[in-house]
């Protein structure tokens, strides 16, 4: 899956979303029975259509398919597709809601990035967001592109604690030897240690 620019020239990918209902495991199943999740995000295929359908229900679950899901990518949020590019596991971020009103609810996917910063903002807001791993033909696109619209600046190296200078409450430095504490305690023990035998 690569991705290809649209009419308007931006880079994009067409994907479905796979949603999951399975059954909730230890005491939690008392009070919900079922939790739904993000399973997968795959390439579209002409096959899936345009509408979403249940692919399997059972006793032990199901599984919904939303396809033909356009993603594109911007040049203003190109450290975004950076920092997803660069993260350990490169991901499709889902941002999805429980239908309302239904018996039984269905998670529904309201939007899909794979900018960081999109799925940020959506945290943010307090909205519901799960990972799929993008294959990896797809973050050789997203990073070259990320590459091609932002610079990341280059990291300072910092000083070591023990490098930096020490200053005063006034800003001057201050040089700190420990010769002289060495002499001191060295004497003030032994002059303390000859008082105590004196009086002994």
């Amino acid at each position: 899956m690569t991705s290809s620019p649209d009419s308007s020239g931006r880079p994009q990918v067409r994907v479905a979303v796979l949603m999951r209902r399975e059954p909730v495991q230890g005491p939690m199943a008392r009070w919900q029975p079922w939790r739904w999740t993000l399973a997968e995000v795959v390439p579209h295929e002409a096959g899936f259509g345009q509408t979403p359908r249940c692919l399997r229900e059972d006793a032990q679950g199901a599984l919904w398919l939303y396809p033909d899901w356009t993603v594109e990518l911007f040049t203003d949020d190109a450290e975004g597709y950076w920092l997803n590019a660069t993260a350990p596991t490169p991901a499709f971020f889902v941002m999805w809601r429980l239908s309302e009103g239904d018996e039984h609810p269905r998670a529904i996917p309201q939007a899909v990035s794979l900018s960081y910063h999109d799925a940020g903002r959506w945290l943010d807001a307090q909205e519901t967001v799960e990972t799929a791993p993008a294959p990896a033909e797809l973050v050789q696109a997203l990073l070259a592109f990320a590459e091609q619209h932002f610079v990341p600046e280059p990291k300072k190296r910092q000083r070591p604690q023990s490098f930096q200078r020490l200053t005063d409450r006034f800003g001057q430095p201050v040089s700190i030897s420990t010769e002289g504490k060495r002499k001191g305690a060295g004497g003030g023990g032994g002059g303390s240690k000859a008082a105590g035998e004196g009086g002994a």
